[in-house]
């Protein structure tokens, strides 16, 4: 009789702890840096917060942002910030500054950890209809917006226009303005070329008035032309489709693209690693939400942690719980055939769906 009771009497205990457990991660209050208002990346960190976020017990809040560069320099010093979105060739950047000697991007850069790859975003290369020119090699010397300062674009386009003809963009050409405002002036002859990063379908276009769309189109990467082979350097051949805009492109464009990557910081707190880890299960197991309720881009998306270059490093807890979950949920669906995952939000523990009897015991979301 005393052993039952010592036993239902330890039951109880575990229950407790385990609701205490639950209500903390309930109180996680993290934020996510993300880009423009009208731009792709901050879609995506509300879809990372209702579908990922949210199931995990965290309250994620989503910030907006000039882009890339300012979410790098947020995610390293600004009290809150968890999560950052962040281009390929910016991340690039900073781990180069630092390892030709700049302390101030060793100091940056150094800390932060990759969570994963996400998706590809398109570089557009935006004139006017009666421009002349047609490919993006005839860009030099023009007069062009490049985005904000501390913006991903920024960084793409002056490293591809260097890249491309071997010098920087010339001071008096270049105009740092925000994706909305290059548009306007690129529609009444301010500038040249417009030039922005964003993931198709981009809602800055979808979103345009469609007698302003008309007054403007893309430039498309030629083939031959001797930049196009230099740019291949750093950055991969993309397509802007006409399904991403079928009410204003005729044909498919040819263009240049960047990889996104969810960010964070080498977190060793108790707290922040298991919150974290938490985040990645649930990343993992409601990835289907997310590609069929968020944007498109998601379906860009693949759930593998590729090998990285030199200076680049995954969050080891997120790493180890994303692998073995990923490799769960690959043999989850080769017995039970594919589209075999849940669509509903689902509780995990341990890097894999919660049973019912672990609901029922409140052993889920640890």
């Amino acid at each position: 009789m005393l052993k039952t009771t010592l036993a239902a009497l330890a039951g109880l205990i575990a229950l407790l702890f385990s609701a205490f457990a639950i209500a903390a991660a309930a109180d996680a209050h993290y934020k996510i840096t993300t880009g423009p208002e009208r731009g792709t990346y901050i879609q995506i960190g509300q879809d990372l917060a209702k579908w990922v976020a949210q199931p995990a017990g965290i309250d994620l809040e989503v910030l907006p942002s000039k882009g890339s560069a300012e979410n790098v320099q947020r995610m390293r010093f600004e009290p809150g910030v968890k999560l950052a979105l962040v281009q390929s060739d910016v991340y690039q950047a900073y781990v180069d500054m630092a390892n030709s000697g700049n302390q101030d991007a060793g100091t940056t850069i150094r800390p932060l950890r990759l969570i994963m790859p996400l998706y590809d975003e398109e570089i557009y290369f935006v004139v006017r209809n009666d421009s002349p020119m047609k490919s993006i090699n005839e860009i030099k010397d023009k007069v062009m917006s490049v985005g904000l300062i501390g913006s991903g674009t920024a960084q793409s386009a002056t490293t591809l226009y260097r890249l491309m003809f071997g010098q920087p963009i010339p001071d008096q050409n270049a105009q740092h303005l925000s994706n909305e405002d290059a548009l306007a002036a690129l529609i009444v002859k301010k500038i040249d070329v417009a030039i922005i990063v964003a993931g198709q379908p981009a809602k800055l276009f979808t979103d345009m008035n469609p007698n302003l769309l008309q007054q403007i189109r893309f430039l498309h990467v030629d083939p031959a032309a001797p930049e196009t082979a230099r740019a291949k350097q750093t950055y991969f051949p993309a397509t802007i489709h006409t399904s991403s805009y079928p009410n204003w492109l005729k044909e498919d464009v040819p263009t240049w693209t960047v990889k996104a990557f969810l960010v964070t910081y080498d977190y060793n707190l108790r707290d922040t690693v298991g919150n974290l880890r938490r985040f990645a299960d649930s990343l993992c197991v409601n990835f289907d939400n997310l590609q069929e309720h968020g944007h498109p881009k998601w379906k860009q998306v693949k759930l593998e942690l590729p090998g990285l270059g030199k200076g680049w490093q995954y969050y080891q807890p997120v790493e180890r719980r994303l692998k073995a979950c990923f490799a769960h949920r690959a043999a989850t669906q080769a017995a039970a055939g594919a589209g075999a995952q849940p669509r509903a939000p689902a509780q995990v523990v341990n890097g894999r769906p919660c049973s019912d009897q672990e609901r029922l015991l409140l052993l889920c979301g640890k």
